[in-house]
């Protein structure tokens, strides 16, 4: 009797879980809208900064890195890439994705900053 218990009760743990897993992954999964790369982890901000480091390596326009850079929240573009620069550093990112950075910071720090918090594209 006591065997019997013990199994009913693991099934129906078994079959909670699996209900919980299918309604939270299929039947009513979490979505995400109208987010904001300012609400990521510093290790995400800093992959973002990368990513405009790249596309900045590509095209050169200094003023385009500086806008898509400016959703990062408050802080400057120049301030977001030290900051990013920083964190990949502490991440151990490749050496080729910290020049990548520190290009662009650089390149951010002798330019002018813009004034419009205008969004990318």
């Amino acid at each position: 009797m006591r065997e019997k218990r013990l199994v009913l009760f693991l099934i129906m743990i078994a079959l909670g879980l699996g209900f919980g897993l299918v309604y939270g992954w299929v039947i009513n999964p979490v979505k995400y809208a109208d987010t904001s790369p300012n609400l990521l982890r510093a290790d995400y901000q800093a992959d973002y900064v990368l990513m405009v480091a790249e596309i900045y390596q590509a095209d050169h326009n200094i003023e385009q890195a500086a806008r898509r850079l400016t959703v990062l929240g408050d802080l400057s573009p120049a301030r977001a890439a030290a900051d990013a620069l920083l964190t990949a550093n502490a991440l151990e990112y490749a050496d080729s994705d910290l020049d990548r950075i520190s290009q662009l910071s650089q390149a951010l720090q002798k330019s002018p900053t813009p004034t419009s918090g205008a969004s990318d594209e």
